[in-house]
């Protein structure tokens, strides 16, 4: 299942990793937590399910908007391409399951945002947003 397209809602749950590749490329990075929620049925309630663990990732002007404009604890909707990593250390093993984000949002379901159109975060607004 490496590089389907993936659409996930969830919470950002570390600070904002920005950073900038050798080439000169944005990038900003994140784990976001997302939980199933299921109905139960003898409680007639709804309860939390199991937690997902995601890193995503944002490159380019997607990645400079992030880093100034998304919080940890920021309930967000991301689409973007799932890749899955199997792995092996000393006598551990696990998945990690990785997000190419194309789309990135707030979850306005859950609260209010105000856009602002722009051309290019400067280094500024993103030194200040990630520090």
């Amino acid at each position: 299942m490496n590089n389907s397209t993936i659409q996930i809602v969830g919470n950002v749950a570390t600070d904002i990793r920005f950073n900038t590749t050798a080439e000169g490329i944005p990038v900003a990075s994140f784990r976001l937590a997302a939980t199933e929620r299921k109905f139960d049925k003898t409680t007639a309630r709804w309860v939390d399910g199991d937690v997902n663990w995601y890193t995503v990732s944002c490159w380019r002007a997607l990645g400079e908007n992030a880093a100034v404009s998304i919080q940890k604890g920021d309930p967000v909707y991301v689409y973007g391409r799932l890749t899955v990593h199997s792995w092996e250390r000393d006598d551990r093993s696990g998945t990690t399951l990785d997000v190419t984000a194309e789309v990135l949002g707030h979850d306005l379901g859950r609260g209010t945002a105000v856009f602002k159109r722009s051309g290019k975060a400067n280094s500024d607004e993103i030194e200040a947003a990630v520090a």
